[in-house]
C-alpha cells in the first residue's frame, strides 16, 4: 500500500512542499479524509485500516507521528458529516489526472480489503467513488484485483 501511496503522488502537486506541510493543509486533510471514510463505511473503523493510513501519511509527507494522528483524528471528526464524498471527489476530481484516480481506488481496496472482509457498504461507497470520479466498472474491477494480489 505505502508504494501504492507514494506512487500516487510522486508527481503531484501535493508533494511539492511536503517539507513544509501545516496540519491544516488542505490537499493533505481530502486524502486523509476519503481513506477515513472508506475505512469506516462499513460502519466500524478497524485498528488496522487507521493504522495504515497513518503511516501512508508519515511515510510519504514525512510527517511526525503526532501530526500524522491529529490530521487522521480531524478526519475522523469530519467522517458523518453530511456529503463529505461528494466534497472529496469534487476536490480530487480538479486536481488530480484519471491515472491518479485509479491508483487512490487501489489503495482505497486495500485499505477495504486489510480487514478480510468486504461489506456491502464498502462495495457500495467504492461504485459511488467509481461514478464520481468517472472511473468505469471494469477499471474498478482492474484496481480491485492489483489491490488484492498486494495485501
Amino acid at each position: 500500500m505505502l508504494d501504492s501511496f507514494l506512487n500516487f503522488f510522486s508527481r503531484s502537486e501535493i508533494n511539492k512542499n511536503s517539507e513544509e506541510f501545516e496540519e491544516n493543509n488542505e490537499d493533505i486533510m481530502i486524502i486523509s479524509g476519503l481513506l477515513v471514510e472508506a475505512a469506516a463505511i462499513d460502519g466500524e473503523i478497524d485498528e488496522k485500516e487507521i493504522l495504515k493510513i497513518k503511516d501512508s501519511l508519515i511515510v510519504f509527507f514525512k510527517l511526525s507521528e503526532e501530526k500524522s494522528n491529529n490530521i487522521v483524528n480531524k478526519s475522523l471528526e469530519k467522517v458523518d458529516e453530511q456529503n463529505s464524498l461528494h466534497y472529496f471527489t469534487s476536490k480530487i476530481n480538479k486536481e488530480f489526472k484519471h491515472d491518479k484516480k485509479i491508483i487512490l481506488l487501489e489503495i482505497l481496496w486495500e485499505i477495504i480489503l486489510s480487514d478480510g472482509k468486504i461489506h456491502d457498504f464498502e462495495s457500495n461507497l467504492i461504485r459511488r467513488l467509481s461514478g464520481l470520479l468517472y472511473i468505469s466498472d471494469i477499471e474498478c474491477g482492474n484496481a480491485k484485483k492489483r489491490a488484492s494480489k498486494r495485501i
